[in-house]
């Protein structure tokens, strides 16, 4: 199984027992099994007269995925031309203003035995993580309960029809009400998918974007505006930069500020309207949402960008994890654009990276190499702490919980693990602070 992106679930935003979707599947099943018919019979009368065509299909193994990753090389994939409506509701008549209006959701109590009530019930001390996974070529969207006990076990799961590259929770009102509780999926194929993680079904997406004004590439990273909850960006192998309401369902702003392809988003923590970019072009740009036509601030990385992050501890630092295993700091009050600091990090790209947001200057990296390293930033002055091999294959996501200080999580092209090697627990660490 090979994890591709994970995001932390925060404690309590769950509902304790999930919403059951029962799909109204089975009149459109049988629609399906009608017009099945009907396209045999009519190939059958075109093959009489000569006229029979054969379909091609293709699909991507698991090691192609693996390499995509790694290389993100977008000439191994296929471009398609079907059209999909934009943030349009994804299973038909499934959305409805609030569960409650639903009439295909329904109480889950008396739906399962003891032991799986048991293993569906969120209780306060646990933590939940969803994964976009990929296993023998079927894509999933999968939610992991981690318990005080160090027990991981998976809650459910749900089918994905699209290869996904990256997630963002959030919590945005989409049904009404006060907060909800979904997660943003970036695909292969372009589009940007919302589901509602209440609910226990495989028909559980809310919304998808599509061909009117939306990427024309594969969705490389996501990122979700904790001020303004109603607002995501994108960046995409199109080379753009897009800021979506998902609460309109509209895309509100485009920025084609970089020649590349583009991997990272970031909102600022302090000022929301700030916006960091980093592509392939070997540059990060801030933009600021309120004047996109800015040209902003550009910064020369000197290699290709893979991820970005704001220090949550500091209103003018972030950091930027790059393509040759380094990792670069970097403070937007310097006057000469120059990093603050160099971290020859891993011995291969850096692909993902993670502040923790209770431990000032404590940053986690996760590379191809197969390492999760710990590292001490303080004063501009980094210095390694701890180097853990967590037996997961390649690193593609590593992200520190906004609840546990001390739990981490990561995930590669070898699976999800947060039992042992993932939590942070070492002795070493809490000497920092």
């Amino acid at each position: 199984m090979t994890i591709v992106a994970l995001s932390w679930i925060p404690k309590e935003a769950s509902k304790a027992m999930p919403v059951a979707a029962e799909s109204p599947c089975m009149e459109e099943k049988m629609d399906d099994e009608i017009q099945n018919a009907q396209v045999t019979h009519a190939k059958s009368v075109a093959k009489s007269f000569g006229k029979s065509k054969v379909a091609s299909s293709s699909s991507t193994d698991a090691d192609e995925v693996v390499k995509f990753l790694k290389e993100l090389d977008m000439d191994n994939y296929d471009e398609e031309d079907d059209e999909i409506e934009l943030f349009s509701s994804g299973q038909g008549h499934l959305y409805y203003p609030s569960n409650d209006m639903d009439p295909y959701l329904k109480d889950t109590d008396g739906d399962y035995d003891s032991e799986d009530h048991d293993d569906l019930t969120i209780r306060p001390t646990d933590s939940l993580i969803i994964c976009a996974a990929i296993k023998h070529e079927v894509n999933y969207l999968e939610v992991y309960v981690y318990e005080e006990s160090e027990n991981i076990y998976l809650r459910n799961d749900m089918i994905i029809s699209e290869l996904p590259l990256c997630t963002a929770w959030l919590d945005c009102p989409l049904k009404g009400g006060g907060k909800g509780n979904f997660v943003a999926i970036g695909t292969m194929e372009s589009s940007i998918e919302i589901w509602d993680l209440d609910l226990v079904c495989t028909c559980a997406t809310l919304c998808t974007t599509g061909t009117d004004n939306s990427h024309t590439g594969p969705v490389i990273d996501l990122a979700w505006n904790k001020e303004f909850r109603n607002i995501v960006a994108s960046g995409s192998e199109d080379k753009k930069v897009k800021v979506w309401d998902v609460a309109t369902g509209k895309c509100k702003v485009t920025m084609e500020h970089h020649e590349k392809k583009v991997h990272a988003v970031a909102w600022n923590n302090y000022t929301p309207e700030v916006l960091l970019s980093g592509s392939r072009d070997r540059t990060v740009v801030l933009k600021d949402g309120r004047d996109p036509s800015n040209s902003g601030l550009k910064w020369s990385t000197e290699a290709k960008v893979e991820k970005l992050a704001w220090d949550p501890h500091s209103e003018h630092s972030f950091v930027v994890s790059l393509k040759d295993g380094t990792v670069k700091g970097f403070d937007t009050r310097a006057s000469d654009l120059s990093p603050s600091f160099i971290i020859h990090a891993h011995d291969s790209e850096v692909s993902s990276i993670s502040y923790n947001i209770h431990a000032p200057n404590l940053l986690a990296t996760g590379s191809a190499d197969e390492s999760v390293k710990l590292w001490d930033l303080s004063n501009n002055q980094p210095s390694w702490i701890a180097t853990n091999k967590p037996n997961a294959g390649e690193v593609f996501s590593v992200s520190f919980s906004a609840d546990c200080p001390f739990l981490l999580a990561v995930g590669g092209s070898e699976g999800l693990n947060v039992s042992v090697g993932y939590l942070i627990r070492h002795c070493c660490v809490p000497k920092i602070w």
